[in-house]
């Protein structure tokens, strides 16, 4: 499977392809979601100018750390050969948000109960990437009756299971999900919750099957911090319902 092509000698990857257009697609879908929630929709300009580089930065630093190995300031620089975590763009994003939310004074939860829906739609599309790059693939698959397509992929002559395909349609189902509660329930937090606590149970899961995981001692980083996520997104969506009923009961007291 070819990584990508070349124009007038530049070599053109189709793993950075997809990943600038889950950017495009998630761009698309905050700023109609920021519009239909009553913020202003030119706001999503501002944080992709915030966000697209912190998570970039975020996820070449996530692998760099835990890739195990030692690197030059020269090799950190050079994305283009690959080394780029999802969980690292994820931290460098919120990041991003946590910084204009402080300078625009604006609710944090507001942000991210938008940005994690058109986040999670971005994420699918570049585990696509995953698949041209040859990268985030499962663990050998020693069944012959499983070595099909797309069940599993062919990685350097050896059968995978397809891993990032598997992730891929999870994130799918969970912006069908976000996109429905944000749409259905004004309910601050609900949003960000159901994402952490969605996307932390289906990547822990997953994260078994891989086969090129990033490790700390013998635990994989992303299995780790995947429980943490869910264990946070569940938190949220109780408090998001505890704050609710806290708000529901002071404007009963006021009448």
């Amino acid at each position: 499977m070819s990584s990508g092509f070349t124009i007038f000698g530049l070599e053109i990857r189709y793993y950075g392809i997809l990943m600038a257009i889950g950017f495009l697609v998630a761009f698309l879908i905050c700023r109609y979601l920021f519009k239909k929630r009553g913020f202003n929709p030119d706001m999503t300009i501002d944080l992709l100018l915030i966000i697209f580089p912190m998570s970039i930065i975020g996820a070449r630093l996530y692998y760099v750390i835990f890739s195990g190995t030692s690197w030059t300031f020269v090799e950190i620089l050079k994305i283009w050969d690959g080394g780029l975590a999802i969980y690292g763009g994820v931290i460098g994003g919120f990041l991003g948000l946590l910084i204009y939310s402080l300078v625009k004074k604006i609710n944090l939860a507001d942000l991210t109960d938008c940005v994690v829906v058109g986040l999670i739609i971005a994420q699918a599309i570049g585990r696509i990437g995953c698949y041209f790059s040859g990268c985030c693939y499962g663990v050998v698959v020693q069944n012959p009756k499983l070595q099909w397509f797309p069940l599993s992929v062919v990685i350097d002559g050896t059968w995978h299971y397809a891993t990032f395909f598997y992730e891929c349609f999870w994130n799918i189902l969970g912006f069908i999900l976000l996109f429905i509660v944000y749409n259905k329930v004004k309910q601050r937090a609900l949003t960000t919750g159901i994402y952490l606590a969605f996307y932390g149970f289906g990547r822990f899961f997953i994260e078994m099957l891989r086969g090129d995981s990033l490790y700390i001692g013998s635990v994989k980083v992303s299995m780790l911090l995947s429980g943490i996520l869910f264990a946070v997104g569940v938190g949220l969506i109780v408090l998001s319902f505890v704050l609710k009923r806290r708000k529901q009961n002071e404007q009963k007291q006021k009448t």
